[in-house]
Order: C-alpha cells, then sequence, then structure tokens
C-alpha cells in the first residue's frame, strides 16, 4: 500500500471526527482550529482530490441548503483503504516514536 502524507492523515482524521459534516470548508475550519494556523480551501481540496483518486475517501452530494443559494455540499467518507492507510500510518508512527524514546533513555 502506499504511504499517505503527514497533511493527508490530517485530513483523513478531520473527516473522521467530523463524520457527517465532512465537507471541504467544515474540513478546513477544524484543521486551521486544530493546527492554530489559517489552512486554505485549496490547500485542502487539493488532497481531497487526490485521497478520492486514490481511493482513500469517497463523497456524495449532501443535500441543497438555503444558506449556500441552494447548493450542495460535496461530504466525504473514508473508506476501508483510507482506514487501512490511516492504520498503517499510526503503525509506523508509533513504532518510531516508541524507538525515539528508547534511544533518549540511554
Amino acid at each position: 500500500m502506499k504511504g499517505i502524507t503527514r497533511k493527508e492523515e490530517m485530513i483523513l482524521m478531520a473527516i473522521l471526527n467530523l463524520g457527517p459534516r465532512a465537507y471541504l470548508v467544515s474540513i478546513t475550519d477544524y484543521l486551521s482550529d486544530v493546527l492554530h494556523e489559517k489552512m486554505t480551501i485549496t490547500s485542502v481540496h487539493l488532497p481531497l482530490n487526490r485521497m478520492e483518486q486514490q481511493g482513500l475517501i469517497d463523497s456524495s452530494l449532501g443535500e441543497a441548503t438555503a444558506v449556500r443559494g441552494g447548493r450542495r455540499k460535496r461530504i466525504y467518507r473514508i473508506t476501508k483503504t483510507g482506514h487501512a492507510a490511516l492504520e498503517e500510518y499510526k503503525r509506523i508512527h508509533d513504532v518510531l516514536w516508541s524507538r525515539f524514546s528508547e534511544s533518549t533513555s540511554e
């Protein structure tokens, strides 16, 4: 399985945490809040497109809302492949951090 980038991991985690509210603007706002820095729509939109092409996520159109002038939101969900990629990323992350703590205690 191809690895994911740190930004892709953060976007995937945002999608998991937002659940059915995971659309472009909410994902961008969520990450901006967590990171304490402004994320741009483009910096999230491009990885979303790439991850959808890779099969890590899929999307569907939500209901039209008056707030959006009748336009529908694209809602994102993580696929089984996306979950597997996140689990592998976490496994690697945990191994690297555990080895770091082992090397600093010597």
